[in-house]
């Protein structure tokens, strides 16, 4: 099995790593990551003139200087313009890519990009950003739901499955449920810039490429976004951010036709 490995947290996050090591046990591995950190990229790419730069760091590892639907979008092109690999994992995500999340995760966006291609792809996430997390939950329980997964893949293209594991010990996981997307929003999402606010995760704008001291014209104000999410209203016990607050893992199937065929049908009839 040809398996083709990104992300949005930068080549450098523990999460790849550990996803990377994990999925040697089923084929061979080439890993494409952004060389700096991507979240909240979704399905954006490095598009027109704007350079983008590749190293190869070793026989299976290398980065690209974009997006992580770049990054597929590299590897469908360059290494698997030929033959196409048979799987994409977008992962280990710091950081839980349930609920609304998912519409802006750049890991689902990568998993998306596969998707279109007609790759199959799988998103994997932890509900914790810390830089350091402890991710054996996901190495104990993560083989045997990639196995179901990719022993029963339908005929039909276009979906991708949003994996999302509690930050709980293995121990403590009740079991997988499948589900859907939850609903919510977040709100107070503009603060004041303060670099301090991640400082306890050991996470810096300059672990993300960036800097604490941006350079800003007059008469700027510089803001981050951060935010407190609140639940909403159509919430169930199959919604995915709830199966994971409950301890079972969530897995949820997402397709990039986002039409809204109820909706379609609806207009259909009064247009």
């Amino acid at each position: 099995m040809e398996i083709l490995i990104t992300n949005d947290d930068g080549y450098r996050a523990k999460g790849i790593k550990v996803l990377a090591e994990m999925m040697k046990q089923f084929g061979n591995i080439t890993v494409i990551a952004p060389k700096h950190h991507q979240s909240g990229m979704s399905m954006a790419v490095s598009l027109g003139l704007k350079p983008v730069a590749y190293k190869r760091l070793s026989e299976e590892w290398s980065y690209l200087d974009a997006t992580p639907a770049s990054c597929v979008k590299y590897g469908l092109n360059i290494p698997f313009l030929d033959r196409f690999p048979d799987v994409v994992v977008s992962g280990i995500n710091h950081g839980s890519n349930a609920s609304t999340a998912s519409c802006y995760s750049g890991t689902l966006g990568a998993a998306a990009e596969a998707a279109l291609n007609g790759v199959p792809a799988i998103g994997v996430s932890l509900d914790t950003i810390n830089p350091d997390a402890d991710f054996s939950a996901v190495t104990e329980f993560f083989p045997g739901i990639f196995r179901m997964i990719m022993d029963n893949l339908p005929e039909r293209k276009g979906i991708y499955y949003n994996i999302n594991f509690p930050d709980i010990p293995a121990s403590q996981i009740k079991g997988i449920k499948v589900g859907h997307q939850g609903y919510g929003r977040w709100v107070r999402e503009f603060m004041p810039w303060n670099p301090d606010v991640y400082a306890k995760y050991g996470i810096t704008p300059e672990t993300l490429g960036q800097s604490s001291n941006p350079e800003i014209e007059d008469g700027e104000t510089l803001y981050m976004m951060v935010g407190d999410y609140v639940d909403g209203e159509d919430n169930d016990s199959c919604s995915d951010h709830w199966i994971t607050r409950d301890g079972y893992i969530s897995v949820v199937a997402h397709n990039i036709d986002t039409t809204d065929r109820e909706e379609t049908a609806r207009l259909g009839g009064i247009l």
